[in-house]
């Protein structure tokens, strides 16, 4: 059984991580494990049509984004690694920053230190410098860096289609087939 952290941070695009939830809710061999901030929750209320315990009844573990003491903020429980999105600026300059203050940051800061895999999702446009400079320090610091840019060639009329192309190049990271990802056939 794998283990997946979905955090879901406050940026505007809290649908994303949703969508990348109940796409992993649907493989079999993935644990989910759920943490959303404070932001994320109020986000959630103004731009989705499903309700927090919608979205946490998607996951198989659900933490406070308070409690430090989870499983998930330690390297000794293992995972494969987490996928934050959203991830807002706030988020990531906390991320590249080792500014532990909360469980979604905490897990990162863990899977990074253990060698595993982590994906922000950046939601933030335009970029200035310092989410910038942040974007490339975590680059550099072994984050996966996958923002949710619109496609053209894989002809996604919606934008949910849109949504769930991200969904599948966020999860082409864990090796996880998305069945909705259409992709690039040259």
């Amino acid at each position: 059984m794998r283990r997946i952290i979905v955090g879901i941070s406050g940026a505007s695009g809290v649908q994303l991580g949703v969508a990348v939830l109940r796409a992993l809710h649907d493989v079999d061999d993935v644990e989910t494990h759920l943490v959303v901030s404070k932001g994320a929750m109020v986000i959630l209320d103004r731009e989705c049509d499903v309700t927090l315990s919608e979205v946490e009844a998607m996951a198989d573990v659900v933490h406070s984004n308070q409690d430090l003491a989870a499983s998930i903020s330690s390297g000794s429980f293992r995972t494969d690694g987490m996928i934050v999105a959203p991830c807002s600026m706030k988020s990531l300059s906390a991320i590249v920053n080792a500014y532990d203050d909360d469980l979604l940051v905490r897990a990162a800061d863990v899977c990074r230190k253990e060698g595993r895999k982590v994906v922000l999702v950046p939601r933030e446009m335009p970029l200035n410098q310092a989410y910038l400079r942040n974007l490339l320090r975590a680059a550099d610091d072994g984050y996966v860096i996958c923002p949710p840019m619109l496609t053209f060639y894989n002809g996604a009329e919606t934008t949910d289609e849109q949504v769930e192309h991200v969904v599948g190049k966020v999860l082409m990271q864990f090796e996880i087939d998305y069945e909705l990802f259409r992709p690039w056939e040259g």
